[in-house]
This record gives structure tokens, C-alpha cells and sequence, in this order.
């Protein structure tokens, strides 16, 4: 039996009295990261920032200590000077193993100590040669409370509330609903603040006060009661084919949409890693466009009919709840885009849209990529990308059009894929058919020669007004905004897999960057790309390659394929 000094029970029983005395003035500090969890990429500079916000006791002074740390790891420690939060980085370097490690981390003020265990996921680095095509499909306004209440995923441990707390304190449980909604929530930048309910002094979203948030009755006269907190009732099998892939691939619920706003934004940032107004501007673009002003609803990006306007952030102010700014036309801006990269490199993307001005077509936006022609209120856009005989920006109206060039072999090494009106998960539409058009599409490559060497991302652009219980790690004025959805799919996809690591819309771009063996988009400003992981925890490339089982769906391919309804925008918010 281990002998226990005097000396030491002498220091235990100290512990306890300060610990008694201290009360409510005893230490506490809380990591924001999944939980508990967090991730890094080994061998390839990988880096995982983590935010430690002192609850209690500590001061501008606290010190931060990572210990058991596995080789090849390192920490650092930066104290923020404007916010009660500071910053622990992890870094990898090529001596790292794979694998998982309980990380202590020590905060200490002066005599006050408090720790918190995590554990460390370390993921190889994603290998050359295994995977050539990489589809990104990007589905709509939708949070994992609000879409994945998937008994199975929630008993493997997929981090899904069942209850959500009001801005009076009350835990209302979340009611179930239609995927087809007849109403629609406010996913604005203010939308995101109401759920949020952001605290300054500890710079974090305390997530109860999505009840105050607006909505809209779209076909109905009223909304009902709490609104905001229902979930997806499953009982008519309409989203069975959302969950039957989640279920058989990974499914990771620490995804954030890297905007705090609504559609628009969020595709320039899955295009782009960034909604700047210019390489160099630390303007963002913040909101969908505003055609009020000119009295009809369409154009956007280049395609902006005069007299639109669009709100803007400041990514060098860190507080969400800055007063936006106004930009008047034109709204047709200018920075890198992943595309470029991609061109640099000699390989083939495509952007799959339904119509070419809208705000989920993110290249019309892109001034070298879209060169507005035509007369006013009737623009299209010209340029290389869109014209010729085998245009990369691809304008069809079924949303269909992937899967005829899954048939013809024409699958390019990325692409992009947006659905129609009639086949988004929008509320408000009185639609359920997109969870059909998403396993059309995964359908096709599994039962191609494609399903080989693919990996199938699917996520969707924004939270859609829903509540949602997890807190981001809020960057900057605009950013990071709430949790959204996200399977990965693919042969080397981790076999009903949960990822608890923290994910946004760069970990996308940089999983086809660090794939592909291509470069960042632009570094040196602090891209999307550049601040996040490379979703490399969700795959395990040394596994022998998962067959394909068909995805059963309500709706097959045929049905979007043989749709002749005129083409239409998944929204216009």
C-alpha cells in the first residue's frame, strides 16, 4: 500500500479547507471545444485553437499548462487582452501518433488552481492518390436539433438537446414537426444574435433565448406556440435517407456555418473561405442583398439590379453585436476563390446551380468570374466559367444535372451542388423532397465507377432560425456562427462515426486542399481555410474501402431527372 505522509495530509486537508472557505470564489474555467473533445491533424502543421474562458476566480494574469501531452504536440498559451476568454493552440508536428490522449490542462491565479481533461484526437494526414473527386453537397437552414433527432445517432452519443431553454428560464421539450414547414425563422445576422444571446464580458453565446426569435407565417395565418424549438418528426420516413446516412457514415455534430448570417454569405465562404469585399479589406459581406429598395426580387452579387444594397461587418471588431454597415450598388466584389486555386493546379471543378442570379450561385458574385451582361433586370453573366460547350458553372433548374454527368462520366474533381426550390429543406416552402435529391445524388456515385475514389460532403449553408443548444466559438463580429449539419461519405469514411471535432465551412475547403495537394486560398489574410482542420478525423484511409448500399428514398433518381417545372432558386433568404 502506497504510504501517505504526513506532510501530504497535512496539504490535502488544507486544499480542502481553502476549498470550503473560497466557496463560490474557488477557481473554474470552461474549454469551448466539443466535448471534452478536440482535434488535430498530425504531420502536417495541423493546429487546433481552443478558447478557455475563466468562469470564476481568475484574472488577466492566469496562467494555462497542458500536460501528457503525446509527442510531437505542443502548447501555447495567449492571454486575450479585451475579453475575459485566452487562447490554447495545440500543434502537431510529423513525429505525432494517430490516435486519442487524455490532455490535463491547469489554469492558475495566483493560489487558485483549477484543471479540465480533454481528450486530444490526432488524425494522419490525408494521404495522396486515394480519393479523385470530391462532391460538396449543400443543403439548406437547417440545425442538427432540428433535423438529426435520430434515436439511433443520439444513443451512439450524436450531441442532439431534447430540451431547450427560453429567455425566462423556462426548459420547454422540443416538439416534433414537418420538414415541410408552412412558417420560417429569421437566420439573419440578427436571427443568429437572438439565439445566441451573446455575453460580452465572456465573449460566448449562453443559447437561451431563441424563443425571442422572429417568425414568419409563409402559408399559414400565425406561427405556433415556441416556434423556434421544434425538431423533424421522422414518423412518415421523409428524412429517413438524411438519417440512414448518418447512421452508415460519419456524422459530426460540432459543424459550424462559418458565417453568423443567412444564405448568401455562407456560400461565398464554401466558394471562397471568405465574404470580403476584397482581398485586402477586412469588410465582410454580412446579409443576403436587399432588393427592397428597387421593388423586385432579383439579381445578386454582379447581377444586382441598381439601388440594391447589402449590410456589412468588420472582421477586425470582435463583438457580434456591432451595428451593421450599408453598402450601396454595386455589390459585385472581388478576392480569391478555391476555383482559382483549383484552375492553378490544372484540375476540373463544376458549380451546379439552379438559377444563375440568385444568392445561392456564389460565382455571380465573384467579379473575375461573372461578367454581367444583357440589359438591367435581365443580366446574365458572360465570362469563361459559363459559356462555351462545357461551362464549369453549370445553370439548370431539376438540380439533376450532377447525375446525368455522374452517367456520362463526367464527374469533375470537385464539385458543388445546390438544389432547386423544389427540392431544398427551406421551411416555409410546404416541400420534403430534398432528402430524396441528396440520396439521388449519393445514389449515383455509389453505384458508379465513381464510388471508388469519391468523397460525398454533405452539409447544409445556414441554422435556419432553429434552435440549437451547442455555443460557437464566436471569432469576430462575423463570425463563427451556429452548429449546421454534416455527413461525410465515402468508401475511407469512418463507419458509423460520430465526430465530436470542431468543423466549419474551411475544414471543407481545406480537406480539399490537403486532398488534392493544392495551396490555401489566401493565407495571409486569415481565410476560412486557414483557421480550421481538414475534416481528416473523419476518415480512416488505411480501412478496407466500405462497400455501397443503395440509400432507400421516397423519390429516386428519375423524378428529379424527368422534373420539367421552370427552373427556380432554393430561396430568396
Amino acid at each position: 500500500m502506497r504510504k501517505v505522509t504526513v506532510a501530504a495530509l497535512a496539504f490535502l486537508f488544507l486544499t480542502a479547507v481553502l476549498s470550503s472557505c473560497l466557496g463560490s470564489l474557488s477557481p473554474s474555467f470552461t474549454i469551448s471545444s466539443s466535448p471534452n473533445t478536440v482535434g488535430i491533424v498530425q504531420g502536417s502543421g495541423g493546429t487546433s485553437t481552443i478558447m478557455v474562458n475563466p468562469a470564476n476566480g481568475f484574472s488577466g494574469s492566469t496562467s494555462l499548462a497542458a500536460s501528457r501531452l503525446p509527442n510531437g504536440v505542443t502548447a501555447s498559451f495567449v492571454p486575450n487582452p479585451t475579453t475575459a476568454d485566452s487562447v490554447l493552440t495545440l500543434t502537431t508536428s510529423g513525429t505525432t501518433p494517430a490516435g486519442t490522449v487524455a490532455v490535463t490542462i491547469t489554469g492558475a491565479s495566483g493560489t487558485l488552481i483549477d484543471s479540465s481533461t480533454l481528450s486530444l484526437i490526432t488524425s494522419a494526414p490525408i494521404p495522396r492518390g486515394k480519393i479523385h473527386h470530391v462532391v460538396v453537397i449543400i443543403q439548406e437552414n437547417r440545425t442538427p436539433d432540428n433535423l438529426f433527432h435520430d434515436p439511433k445517432l443520439i444513443s451512439a452519443g450524436a450531441d442532439i438537446a431534447l430540451q431547450g431553454m427560453t429567455s425566462t428560464g423556462q426548459m420547454v421539450t422540443l416538439m416534433p414537426g414537418i420538414l415541410a414547414t408552412k412558417y420560417d425563422l429569421d437566420h439573419t445576422h440578427h436571427g443568429f444574435l437572438s439565439i445566441c444571446n451573446y455575453d460580452l464580458a465572456n465573449n460566448n453565446c449562453l443559447m437561451n433565448t431563441a424563443d425571442l426569435n422572429d417568425c414568419f407565417p409563409v402559408l399559414v395565418e400565425k406561427c405556433p406556440p415556441f416556434p423556434q424549438y421544434q425538431y423533424v418528426d421522422n414518423s412518415t420516413g421523409a428524412i429517413q435517407p438524411y438519417f440512414t446516412l448518418a447512421e452508415t457514415y460519419t456524422f459530426g455534430d460540432r459543424m459550424f456555418q462559418t458565417n453568423q448570417g443567412g444564405s448568401f454569405v455562407a456560400h461565398q465562404y464554401l466558394l471562397s473561405g471568405t465574404a470580403r469585399i476584397s482581398t485586402t479589406s477586412p469588410i465582410t459581406q454580412a446579409e443576403n442583398p436587399d432588393y427592397s429598395r428597387v421593388g423586385v426580387g432579383v439579381g445578386a452579387g454582379c447581377l444586382a439590379n441598381p439601388g440594391s444594397t447589402m449590410k456589412t461587418l468588420n472582421l477586425l471588431n470582435p463583438n457580434p453585436e456591432t451595428p451593421e454597415g450599408l453598402l450601396n450598388f454595386p455589390l459585385c466584389f472581388d478576392h480569391p476563390t478555391l476555383t482559382d486555386v483549383l484552375d492553378a493546379a490544372g484540375l476540373s471543378w463544376k458549380y451546379y446551380a439552379a438559377t444563375a442570379g440568385y444568392i445561392w450561385t456564389a460565382p455571380d458574385a465573384i467579379k473575375h468570374m461573372c461578367q454581367p451582361s444583357g440589359s438591367e433586370n435581365n443580366l446574365t453573366c458572360s465570362g469563361p466559367d459559363w459559356t462555351g460547350a462545357n461551362p464549369k458553372v453549370v445553370v439548370e433548374g431539376s438540380g439533376a444535372q450532377i447525375i446525368t454527368d455522374i452517367s456520362n462520366q463526367q464527374l469533375a474533381s470537385v464539385s458543388w451542388v445546390t438544389p432547386s426550390g423544389a427540392a431544398s429543406d427551406h421551411p416555409g416552402t410546404g416541400i420534403d423532397t430534398g432528402p430524396s435529391w441528396v440520396s439521388a445524388i449519393v445514389n449515383a456515385v455509389g453505384r458508379s465507377p465513381y464510388w471508388a475514389d469519391t468523397a460525398i460532403i454533405v452539409t447544409w449553408d445556414d441554422f435556419g432560425g432553429w434552435f440549437d443548444h451547442v455555443a460557437p466559438q464566436v471569432r469576430n463580429s462575423a463570425e463563427v456562427g451556429l452548429r449546421v449539419p454534416l455527413i461525410v461519405i465515402s468508401p475511407y469514411a469512418k463507419a458509423a462515426y460520430i465526430s465530436h471535432v470542431n468543423h466549419d465551412f474551411g475544414s471543407i475547403l481545406r480537406f480539399i486542399e490537403a486532398n488534392f495537394g493544392i495551396g490555401e486560398i489566401e493565407q495571409a489574410v486569415g481565410y476560412a481555410d486557414s483557421q480550421s482542420d481538414d475534416l481528416a478525423d473523419c476518415f480512416d484511409f488505411s480501412q478496407a474501402p466500405l462497400a455501397f448500399t443503395p440509400i432507400p428514398a421516397p423519390l429516386d433518381a428519375n423524378y428529379f431527372l424527368n422534373d420539367k417545372s421552370p427552373p427556380s432558386p432554393p430561396d430568396n433568404d
